[in-house]
């Protein structure tokens, strides 16, 4: 059976940069209170009426495919993770798919949030290892900005996010030791709506104000999208985030560690971790909790924030494209996030 290597990575990150002094104008915040509280000193936002998240993925994805030495219509799936799509329905992966003009071929959409770049990426392991397909673009993308509250009352979240997208070409190789190895995917919803979006959703609103009787369809619609909402800023993202770390810092270090295990491998042997760029405190705790070195560790959330489907591939292009990832070097990936969900991939470039 081959394994999946990736064959080509690319990233797209907007033009337009905004500090954490730029974020000042909008809310009581500071500059040192949020790099003390997230290691965050800017990010990027899309242009607001220019750029989507699958324009932004068709960016990322076009550098891959071309560095992969194929052409869009070598493509035969698509795998898509994001939270933020143009649309709440169709996925972004028929929208990619439809800008790169490329055949008639499958196109999944993975909504795993912070964790969905290696959720997808099990996924498109899965079909080139049983031989269904040969190329598959994996694409996070994200466009963050246009849902988040950018007031004091919102601070807490806003800080955190940035968009941008990462894209990879997996193709199956037979080289010795080069490729995937294993993946490793977790859930636990239990504690699911502590990091979540509530509005707009099927949920009768169960978190807002709303009461209708049931089958009232003159305020069903309501139930979807209201005043109420809007009023009370429940259509924007809620998190707790103490409880999110404090999960965070435990579920990182064994997903990673279970990697590690199922190949008969040591955290010596990592040549190159890259984390979720979710929070640059919880990347330096797992640092220090598995005594890996600086040079075993990439982060990059410091220039472009949170951007969750896509930080992985933000960031494993970044290093790829700085020279800190060669052939033969063993690289793990791993996230954590809403949900929760967790995961982990280990891979021989």
């Amino acid at each position: 059976m081959p394994l999946s290597k990736i064959a080509g990575i690319g990233y797209y990150v907007p033009k337009n940069v905004f500090t954490n002094n730029d974020l000042t104008k909008f809310m009581d915040t500071s500059d040192e209170w949020i790099q003390e509280r997230t290691g965050i000193q800017e990010r990027r936002y899309a242009h607001r009426t220019e750029e989507t998240t699958t324009t932004m993925g068709v960016a990322a994805a076009t550098i891959a495919i071309e560095r992969a030495g194929i052409t869009p219509q070598d493509i035969d799936f698509i795998v898509f993770a994001t939270l933020s799509p143009d649309y709440y329905f169709p996925g972004c992966g028929v929208l990619l798919q439809r800008a790169m003009k490329m055949k008639e071929i499958g196109a999944l959409d993975v909504r795993n949030q912070c964790s969905g770049f290696v959720y997808a990426l099990s996924v498109a392991d899965q079909f080139i290892k049983t031989g269904m397909y040969k190329n598959i673009l994996v694409v996070g993308s994200e466009k963050h900005s246009f849902g988040l509250d950018f007031s004091t009352r919102g601070r807490n979240i806003s800080v955190i996010f940035g968009d941008g997208a990462g894209a990879v070409v997996l193709q199956p190789t037979t080289k010795d030791g080069q490729g995937i190895l294993s993946t490793h995917l977790h859930s636990d919803g239990d504690s699911a709506e502590i990091l979540a979006m509530y509005n707009p959703g099927t949920h009768a609103n169960h978190w807002t104000a709303d009461k209708v009787a049931d089958f009232d369809t003159a305020e069903m619609g309501k139930m979807f999208m209201s005043h109420n909402m809007i009023d009370h800023a429940q259509n924007f993202p809620n998190m707790d985030g103490p409880a999110v770390f404090k999960k965070a810092i435990v579920k990182f270090p064994e997903v990673i560690m279970e990697a590690l295990a199922a190949n008969g491998l040591q955290t010596s042997d990592i040549n190159l971790l890259i984390p979720h760029q979710a929070n640059l405190r919880i990347a330096q705790f797992v640092q220090q909790k598995l005594k890996l070195s600086d040079n075993q560790v990439y982060n990059n959330i410091q220039k472009y924030g949170n951007t969750t489907a896509a930080s992985v591939p933000i960031a494993l292009c970044e290093a790829w494209e700085l020279g800190k990832v060669k052939e033969g070097d063993l690289v793990c990936l791993a996230a954590f996030g809403s949900g929760f969900t967790w995961a982990s991939a280990l891979l021989r470039w």
